[in-house]
């Protein structure tokens, strides 16, 4: 099997790539090096095995079309994208260049010079908008959605709402459309909260990552403050990155059952967290008090996003197999370099 990962640097890329290398398989990494942690990520896959490195961006038809025509990939694994909201607001046409445009020009290259190609795209909750109109009863930590007690499943109604909703929504419909006209062997994931090693978060992307990122800071000085946006009890279904390596690798060897089909993914509602319920575990964990602020919710974010994931698991015969509290540990231990803490089982 030969492989291609466009934003094979980043987050989720490395990770599906590290484990592509452990099986000894053809394996083409496309890549920018935009990301922050994306160039220690290539550093880290560059010890691991021989591959094939592409600098270039998706917005450059030429490039990545020429690499698909080289290649012939068994697999592609689109990752490549502009993954913040808040860039999305402030630069929407370096959004729509990157998601929408990066997307158009990976599925025209397939169709073009390897229609065989199986093409899984990573898409996001975020095409279904803020869900406003759904009900919700607001609880000492979280927010409970009524009408959907066990999690949004793949037949919500699509509501673009900002530049990242309308980017990706897009070229989420892209992908469905290219295999209903065209036939080609598309599979669409739309994703709710990741998290893992090799995974640098920022302020606006990446918030598991990122508030881990912050307990580490207040363990090591005890003098560190972070806001946040609304009041915490905003809730999201977590993944970890083991569990997503084992559904990304898993996906084309159902592609009969699986093309020209969308599926919601996360953690399930056993694995669903709210700020305020982060923040509590983390302090327990490191034996810290978290010192924030509140700022005003997001334009366009979810009070509850969790995926129902019957049908992934139909399909896929898949299942997350790292509950939460473990997935939180490993993920503090990384930042730690491998310390492990006293108080870690408390």
């Amino acid at each position: 099997m030969k492989y291609m990962i466009t934003g094979g640097c980043g987050f989720l890329g490395s990770n599906i790539a590290s484990e592509i290398l452990k099986n000894e398989e053809a394996l083409v990494i496309y890549d920018n090096l935009s990301r922050l942690g994306s160039d220690a990520n290539l550093g880290w896959l560059n010890g691991q095995g021989e591959f094939s490195f592409v600098k270039a961006d998706v917005s450059d038809f030429s490039a990545l079309s020429e690499v698909v025509r080289r290649e012939q990939p068994d697999v592609v694994y689109h990752l490549a994208g502009q993954v913040a909201m808040t860039t999305s607001i402030s630069n929407p046409m370096l959004d729509f260049e990157t998601n929408s445009q990066g997307s158009l020009n990976i599925l025209e290259a397939i169709r073009l010079y390897s229609a065989d190609t199986i093409i899984v795209f990573s898409s996001t909750n975020k095409v279904y908008g803020d869900l406003n109109h759904l009900k919700y009863t607001e609880k000492d930590t979280r927010y409970v959605c009524n009408d959907y007690p066990n999690g949004f499943d793949e037949s919500i109604s699509l509501d673009f709402r900002s530049p990242y909703g309308c980017s990706k929504g897009a070229a989420d419909q892209y992908f469905l459309d290219y295999a209903r006209v065209y036939g080609l062997k598309t599979i669409v994931f739309r994703h709710s909260s990741m998290y893992g090693s090799r995974q640098y978060g920022t302020f606006d992307q990446g918030w598991i990552s990122w508030f881990c990122q912050k307990a580490v800071e207040t363990r090591n000085s005890q003098d560190v403050t972070f806001t946040i946006s609304g009041d915490g009890k905003q809730v999201r279904d977590v993944l970890h990155a083991d569990d997503m390596i084992r559904l990304y690798l898993l996906a084309p060897t159902h592609i009969d059952r699986a093309a020209g089909q969308v599926f919601n993914i996360g953690g399930g509602m056993d694995n669903s967290l709210s700020l305020l319920e982060l923040f509590k575990m983390l302090e327990k964990m490191l034996g810290i008090e978290l010192n924030y602020t509140r700022l005003p919710p997001r334009e366009s974010d979810q009070k509850v996003f969790v995926a129902d994931i019957g049908k992934a698991r139909s399909v896929f015969c898949w299942t997350p197999k790292v509950c939460v509290d473990d997935g939180i540990c490993m993920m503090v231990e990384w930042m730690l370099g491998g310390e492990i803490y006293e108080n870690k089982t408390d």
